[in-house]
């Protein structure tokens, strides 16, 4: 099964990007989120964690594999996590998931109904029942890099966020930053690299 996936961008269209490596190209689905994110970097080099499923097709009579693409391990346990709720399927959450994986798990964990239901496809019943059934599993007590231990951040991006809760920072905004500068810069390996890229960012 693939897990990751680097290469160069061929193209992006609403919800797919083209990635080749080699002689092979592949079909990648993404959120509405990184597809904004990527469209300035086609041409560019890119990095995915995939996850694959089978999509039914003609009624079940035939069944097509699909390859999702995230900028992140903990991006892709989230969204395993959120299609867990009754009534969402992998393309519903492809649709809906417009707003950064962190202000998405916020609001969750916040019951901020509001911000769920500006996402597409999710209406105020749809809303609520996210909350009823992911609450308890995002814990914003312990930031938003932790999802029931179902989301656990590499060491360093951890140390850092503690780190950075150490200076004062509030947790979520410490994950945050973290977040944003390991994206920024994925060759950071040290908590202490990581830390000093987010304040950076902070200053911004």
């Amino acid at each position: 099964m693939l897990a990751r996936l680097r290469g160069r961008l061929e193209s992006l269209e609403e919800g797919t990007a083209i990635v080749g490596i080699a002689e092979l190209s592949y079909e990648i689905l993404l959120t509405g989120n990184d597809s904004a994110r990527l469209a300035t970097m086609i041409g560019g080099e890119v990095e995915f964690a995939l996850l694959h499923y089978l999509e039914s097709q003609a009624n079940g009579a035939v069944m097509r594999p699909r390859l999702v693409g995230f900028a992140s391990t903990s991006d892709r346990a989230f969204f395993e996590l959120f299609t867990s709720v009754k009534g969402i399927g992998y393309r519903k959450a492809l649709r809906a998931l417009q707003l950064p994986i962190p202000t998405i798990a916020r609001a969750i964990a916040e019951k901020d109904l509001d911000t769920l239901r500006s996402l597409p496809e999710i209406g105020k019943r749809t809303a609520e029942t996210i909350v009823l059934e992911l609450h308890d599993k995002v814990a914003i007590e312990e930031g938003i890099d932790s999802l029931a231990q179902e989301v656990s951040a590499p060491g360093a991006s951890r140390d850092a966020i503690q780190v950075l809760v150490q200076l004062g920072e509030p947790r979520i905004r410490a994950v945050e930053l973290v977040d944003r500068a390991g994206r920024a810069d994925p060759g950071i390996e040290t908590p202490d690299a990581l830390v000093a890229a987010a304040l950076r960012l902070k200053e911004v």
